[in-house]
């Protein structure tokens, strides 16, 4: 299900998403629209998570695999 709105965006962000669509990086305006909204959600929902962490403190069970996996080489660059 889906429900149409209306926004107003000022210019320079109108002519941003218009050089997405047209560079045929996005299908459409409600693409870059939608997007850029479950992006900002993620990091809401990422922020509350990091809060309720950061209340609640490290884990016991899991601060012995943290230093272990600190410790351990990674493959990535």
């Amino acid at each position: 299900m889906s429900k149409q709105i209306a926004v107003r965006l000022p210019d320079e962000l109108v002519d941003f998403v218009d050089g997405l669509v047209g560079s045929g990086a996005e299908r459409s305006r409600a693409a870059v629209v939608i997007r850029a909204l479950e992006r900002e959600r993620r990091r809401a929902v990422a922020a509350r998570d990091a809060e309720i962490l950061a209340r609640s403190g490290p884990d016991p069970d899991l601060a012995g695999l943290a230093d272990y996996a600190a410790a351990r080489p990674s493959d990535l660059d």
